[in-house]
């Protein structure tokens, strides 16, 4: 589709999806359209994915063009706003401000004084400031929130389930911190924490340290759990999986992965249980407190 291009008959206000990178941008478009939400990318270059954006109706935007996504997004009958997708911490000089944003530059400036979370979070108020609503995945389209329960024909037995509630409890107590949303435990000892890398890579360094005997606990043991912040903003960055996540859970020699459901997204969740029988590992959806239903 065309960029800007829109149904003129469709009354419907708009939503406006600021799009970084992975499927989850498309996954909640498309979502929110089955629910009769006409939908608009704003994709942020350099992070979306343009083969996936050209079908959508779309508009391209570097990060900082605020006025500009303010007049289309008015043009284009958006108030409603998501932010989703993967965006890397962002340099100051990646960001390409116009005169509205260069205004806000002390504010902005204070905002990445902080975690990730501090600083989406005070992005988000710029929206709100602004006329904008903000809105979170489970607003617009609560289906792609994790359920409780199993996903997949793996379950975990009882080592899993208290690596699980260990991992849910380390994530509490680090939280006021603003680190990351992901852990890994295995028979009760810590194995990596998620930094400024992202769960992926994360990943990959758990999958070195095994293949380098850093790691003693065998094959097949050990859980990657992913939680919401307490007191995070639900609206922006929630904690994500989908089938690259559960593929390299088991290349890690992981048993599982657990997410705290009702606030976490699930990518292409057609493929998940097949991904995990394949992979050989369990995907859990559990209580706040790390428990499993």
């Amino acid at each position: 589709m065309s960029e800007g291009m829109q149904d003129a008959s469709n009354a419907e206000p708009g939503l406006a999806i600021i799009c970084g990178g992975g499927s989850l941008p498309f996954a909640l478009a498309d979502a929110a359209a089955r629910r009769g939400r006409r939908v608009v990318l704003f994709a942020l270059r350099g992070w979306a994915d343009p083969q996936r954006v050209a079908g959508y109706p779309h508009h391209w935007t570097w990060m900082g063009q605020f006025s500009r996504f303010m007049r289309l997004a008015a043009a284009e009958g958006c108030r409603d706003v998501a932010l989703i997708g993967s965006v890397s911490r962002p340099s100051l000089w990646r960001i390409r401000p116009d005169l509205r944003v260069l205004r806000l530059m002390p504010q902005i400036l204070s905002l990445f004084r902080g975690g990730d979370d501090h600083l989406q979070s005070g992005i988000g108020r710029l929206f709100e400031q602004n006329g904008f609503r903000l809105l979170g995945p489970k607003e617009i389209a609560p289906e792609l929130l994790m359920s409780h329960g199993l996903v997949g024909a793996r379950e975990p037995n009882a080592r899993d389930r208290a690596d699980i509630v260990r991992a849910v409890t380390l994530l509490n107590a680090t939280s006021p911190f603003d680190i990351g949303q992901a852990v890994i435990v295995a028979e009760n000892q810590v194995l990596a924490v998620e930094g400024p890398e992202g769960t992926d890579r994360m990943l990959a360094r758990v999958a070195e340290l095994r293949r380098n005997g850093r790691i003693r606990s065998a094959a097949g043991t050990g859980v990657l759990v992913k939680a919401v912040k307490i007191g995070q903003d639900h609206r922006i960055d929630l904690p994500s999986i989908g089938p690259q996540t559960v593929e390299m859970a088991g290349a890690a020699g992981l048993a599982g992965l657990a997410v705290v459901a009702g606030s976490t997204i699930v990518a292409e969740p057609e493929r998940i249980a097949a991904v995990a029988d394949r992979a050989k590992v369990f995907v859990a959806g559990v209580d706040d407190d790390g428990t499993l239903r």
